[in-house]
């Protein structure tokens, strides 16, 4: 079974900044395009970010673009998400996903192949 396994979330003022990463099995991660989404209290999932397999090409959600950067290390099999000047907006919990279909980045947010747990993310205003 494939494990996603998100670090990273926590408390932060707005304006601040945090490192999300998610930790991905060598056997997936060269292959996979993986990203981020996340969920606000009682809002639906939506994507915030994506990356495709090979680092080649990103994906952003309007609302995060110029904040939000998406990057993958290949030797760490990890992905990462640095978010700065955080708004309160950007208060959800944030999961980490990842899917053999590039194609489904920014459509459906809940159909992909592999999940994290979630980490909470919450800026306070």
């Amino acid at each position: 079974q494939v494990q996603l396994v998100e670090s990273g979330g926590g408390l932060v003022q707005a304006g601040g900044s945090l490192r999300l990463s998610c930790a991905a099995p060598g056997s997936i991660f060269g292959s996979y395009a993986m990203g981020w989404l996340r969920q606000p209290p009682g809002k639906e999932r939506k994507f915030v970010a994506g990356i495709r397999g090979r680092g080649d090409s990103t994906y952003y959600a309007d609302s995060v673009k110029g904040r939000f950067t998406i990057t993958r290390d290949f030797a760490k099999n990890t992905v990462y998400l640095q978010m700065n000047s955080l708004k309160p907006e950007d208060t959800a919990v944030y999961y980490c996903a990842a899917d053999l279909n590039w194609r489904k980045f920014g459509t459906d947010a809940y159909d992909m192949d592999y999940w994290g747990k979630g980490t909470l993310v919450t800026v306070s205003s």
